[in-house]
């Protein structure tokens, strides 16, 4: 049987020893946290935030609910879910402590001082009981994880009884004419864009390649069943761009 320490993983589309990937990540995120929320609007020309909406609609926050966003960054999915709910509580954990202190500065982070909890952790293993959470989130970040199964078992884990995952997620075009067009843009103008805006064209490179390797709408799917979750659905946004699931721990 193959030792632990000779388990591979891909960052980008390089191979790399599964104990490298973590930290090959942090320095990515370390690298883009001040321009990251300027990125993904340029990036995305803005439409990351209909997307946002999109998962706050299918997800309709309740009042009082928590939630636990995971690779949650600079706190967009929270700040969100918190003005939806009404009141509640958001715990936002990443692996990245950069990327929290971004988030600690924007104006909504004061405003909701009372209700935030900012955690330095690892989707891979939460530092949280069992059954703690009504929801969890994680946006744009679980194609980053080393093993994506893992931290959906975490969410499972964490989660209430009657408590609902929600993964926000690039994934794949259906029409490959499309995905192809999609593919020439991404490869040949966002890492220039990542190079002229956050002066890092090697970590923008990587995300664009993590986009290509993570698994397509029913794959992933099929991993979130896996997990435990029942009733899972995904819904695609933008035609397939990016890709909602959603699932309960029922």
């Amino acid at each position: 049987m193959a030792d632990q320490t000779d388990k591979t993983t891909h960052f980008g589309f390089q191979t790399v020893p599964e104990a490298e990937k973590a930290g090959r990540v942090q320095g990515v995120f370390n690298s883009v946290a001040s321009k990251y929320d300027i990125m993904n609007d340029v990036m995305s020309m803005g439409i990351h935030r209909v997307w946002k909406d999109a998962m706050m609609d299918w997800l309709a926050p309740r009042p009082g609910q928590s939630l636990l966003d995971v690779a949650g960054g600079t706190g967009d999915i929270s700040f969100r879910f918190l003005k939806r709910a009404g009141h509640g509580h958001a715990t936002v954990l990443d692996l990245t402590e950069p990327m929290l202190v971004e988030g600690r500065k924007r104006a909504e982070a004061a405003q909701m001082e009372g209700s935030l909890d900012w955690v330095v952790g690892d989707a891979m293993a939460l530092p949280f009981d069992d059954n703690t959470f009504d929801v969890y989130t994680i946006s744009f970040g679980i194609r980053n994880v080393t093993r994506p199964a893992d931290a959906l078992a975490e969410a499972y884990r964490v989660l209430k009884p009657g408590g609902r995952l929600m993964v926000l997620e690039f994934s794949q075009l259906p029409n490959p004419g499309m995905q192809k067009l999609y593919d020439l843009y991404s490869f040949n103008v966002i890492p220039r864009m990542g190079k002229l805006i956050a002066g890092d064209h090697d970590s923008y490179q990587y995300l664009v390649e993590s986009i290509r390797k993570f698994p397509d709408q029913e794959t992933f799917l099929a991993m979130i069943r896996a997990a435990g979750f029942d009733n899972a659905k995904y819904r695609n946004l933008s035609m397939g761009i990016a890709a909602l699931h959603s699932g309960w721990k029922l």
